[in-house]
């Protein structure tokens, strides 16, 4: 892999990389801080449409904001999905939502978490708001993916075509849902790489890949550097027809998801991931055509070839196939139709109309427009003691992030313990500034702002969708008069807070994940333990992920060696959160 970059700095980079796109289309303003890519005059008339996910897929999201396809786009760090507080505020303050608003993300587990969180806070606002997940990867059949499904890869750009220009023609939500749902469960796609690829600001050791040798291709590689579902030495004919193969042959049972026949109309997608020349890429779309025609007696109606959904500067490509269906909808409002129509998003035709640059704005307008609302309760703690507890262990976890970011480098992509300790960090910044409280829903509520806005990937989710729930919990367990605490109501606020969690992930004890450590904690105390064996609980289960093989998260993808002799990084990071608090109280 290339390890060279013009810009190292991984902040900066995706900084930069959206501060450029109201450059190039004047109709999208850019909110920097919330990495929010929005139109800057959307029809309120319409339905708002919201997509987006860890940058490093651009165009993908945001440049498909634009006229007839997509309202706004939200991004994260490189390789990671935004938080929900992010997504929050693109929701309330970024697009109109008078007609619903339709959030479509790719079936990653972060993305899912997140957008999901977005979604939920939209609709206990009063908002109409739906959501679809994109999973369209055959690389991963269903026996390796269990739990966690097909991959979203770049058949989920045709979802938002479809999706976009019916919103812009006054379609319903649930019109503009159901046509959404509906392409997405007629695509099959699948990718290949000659290479990984190399994130800025990492050095080449920490991305912990198998590097493939010089003659090597990866068939079924994800857009994030995982795994495929082999690698062989192969000429471009004999990858291509692998790969038709995976999408098309009725015969394999564990990657057969879809019925295309020669009766079907079909469009074809050929995506760059980043890395290839548009001269080999050329050769390529020749290479799918003609095979569909050869092989399977498939003559696509529409043949789009080009960079949609990239890698950072993947040496690879993927192959979409959407079977055009019926959408009930009648005359102009069939998929084909919705593909063809005109947009005006950078991502999808680079062609601005003129008028659109006559009237462009003169300034960007960046203004903030976030409100932050404050909790309180008749919950009352001893802010010394707890300030003093939660800064032990917020040390304690920060200290544990070279074990975590070891761990999760051989099992996963290597930011778990980097997120985790940023997090801590930002934790314990606003410990040390914040005015000291003695109500332990104002208390909750200042820890969840601050890790939805400094934790984003999975594990950001899940710790902001626990938090808010356990907020809620304590709301529904909050005596009427000013009271201390009790164990008891911390119990039932932190049970009431799991079963929120299982409305996200199916993740439970067993599934190598950051719930085998939270589910002992959690009983323990529900059982009548005190802090401290709650803790020891925690720290158990995540030594008893050792060995244990994942059924949930990207580890599922990751089939090197090592995993068996190392915890789950997350399972292992909240233990020692806990064990530190734990520590913290005793002082």
């Amino acid at each position: 892999m290339s390890a060279k970059h013009f810009i190292n700095d991984p902040t900066h980079l995706v900084t930069s990389a959206l501060q450029s796109l109201p450059h190039t289309n004047p109709s999208v303003a850019v909110d920097t801080t919330n990495k929010i890519i929005y139109r800057r005059a959307p029809n309120p008339r319409h339905v708002s449409l919201v997509s987006g996910g860890g940058s490093g897929h651009e165009p993908s999201f945001t440049g498909f904001v634009g006229a007839g396809l997509l309202t706004a786009s939200v991004a994260g760090t490189i390789f990671a999905s935004p938080s929900a507080e992010q997504i929050r505020r693109c929701i309330s303050h970024r697009i109109p939502q008078d007609q619903g608003v339709l959030v479509i993300v790719m079936n990653y587990t972060g993305d899912v978490l997140n957008f999901g969180m977005g979604v939920e806070k939209a609709r206990a606002r009063g908002v109409e708001t739906g959501m679809v997940v994109v999973g369209d990867d055959v690389g991963v059949g269903r026996e390796r993916g269990g739990k966690v499904g097909r991959r979203g890869i770049a058949g989920t750009c045709l979802v938002l075509k479809v999706a976009g220009a019916l919103a812009a023609r006054g379609a319903s939500l649930k019109d503009v849902s159901a046509v959404a749902q509906l392409t997405a469960d007629n695509i099959v796609s699948i990718g290949s790489s000659l290479s990984h690829v190399h994130v800025p600001g990492r050095s080449v050791t920490e991305t912990g890949e198998d590097e493939l040798k010089e003659s090597e291709v990866e068939i079924g590689m994800g857009i994030h550097n995982e795994p495929g579902s082999e690698r062989k030495t192969t000429d471009l004919p004999g990858l291509v027809k692998t790969m038709l193969a995976h999408c098309l042959d009725p015969s394999d049972k564990d990657r057969h998801f879809l019925d295309i026949s020669a009766r079907d109309s079909v469009v074809l997608l050929i995506n760059n991931l980043g890395g290839v020349s548009v001269l080999e890429l050329g050769g390529i779309t020749n290479e799918v055509v003609e095979q569909l025609a050869n092989d399977w007696s498939i003559k696509p109606v529409r043949i789009i070839s080009g960079t949609f959904m990239t890698s950072l500067n993947g040496a690879g490509f993927s192959i979409s196939l959407l079977k055009l269906t019926d959408t009930g909808l009648g005359a102009g409002a069939s998929m084909i139709e919705l593909l063809d129509a005109p947009s005006e998003a950078a991502g999808w035709s680079p062609v601005i109309k003129t008028d659109t640059w006559i009237n462009q704005e003169e300034t960007i307008q960046r203004q903030n427009t976030n409100i932050d609302e404050t909790w309180t309760s008749n919950l009352r703690i001893d802010p010394g003691i707890t300030q003093s507890a939660l800064t032990t262990a917020l040390n304690r976890l920060i200290a544990a992030e070279p074990d975590i970011t070891r761990y999760d480098t051989i099992v996963g992509d290597g930011d778990c313990g980097i997120g985790l300790k940023r997090g801590a960090e930002a934790v314990l910044e606003m410990l040390q500034k914040a005015t000291k409280t003695d109500d332990a829903m104002t208390l909750v509520q200042k820890i969840t702002q601050v890790v939805e806005l400094a934790m984003d990937g999975t594990s950001g989710a899940i710790y902001a969708i626990f938090f808010n729930a356990l907020a809620h919990g304590l709301n529904q367990n909050a005596p009427s008069s000013p009271q201390p605490i009790t164990s008891e109501i911390w119990s039932k606020a932190l049970e009431s807070s799991l079963q929120t969690l299982g409305r996200y992930t199916p993740a439970k004890p067993g599934d190598r994940t950051l719930m085998d450590a939270l589910y002992p904690f959690v009983e323990t105390l529900a059982k009548g333990g005190n802090m401290e064996e709650a803790a020891n609980a925690a720290a158990d289960g995540a030594k008893n992920t050792q060995g244990m093989r994942a059924s949930l998260g990207r580890t599922v993808y990751v089939g090197g060696e090592g995993w068996q002799g190392v915890p789950d990084p997350g399972a292992h990071g909240l233990a020692e959160l806990l064990q530190g608090l734990s520590e913290g109280l005793r002082k």
